[in-house]
């Protein structure tokens, strides 16, 4: 489950620098409303980027919510 959530997020780390060329949250937030209407062609669907970007990071969120039970 590891490498899943960090394929997941280095794919969101990934498409963050591809459309806002910064990884700066503080730049990224205030160009969020800008991309609202971008989309991402991926075979026969028309995906927001803004959906990929956050569906990869949670993605990586989950890989790495599932290492709690180690810790203790």
């Amino acid at each position: 489950m590891n490498r899943v959530g960090d394929f997941g997020y280095l794919c969101g780390l990934a498409f963050i620098y591809y459309f806002f060329r910064s990884i700066d949250f503080s730049v990224v937030f205030v160009l969020a409303p800008f991309f609202t209407k971008v989309i991402i062609p991926c075979f026969t669907l028309d995906i927001p980027c803004l959906d990929t970007i956050c569906i990869c990071l949670f993605i990586g969120s989950i890989g790495k919510s599932a290492q709690m039970g180690l810790h203790t």
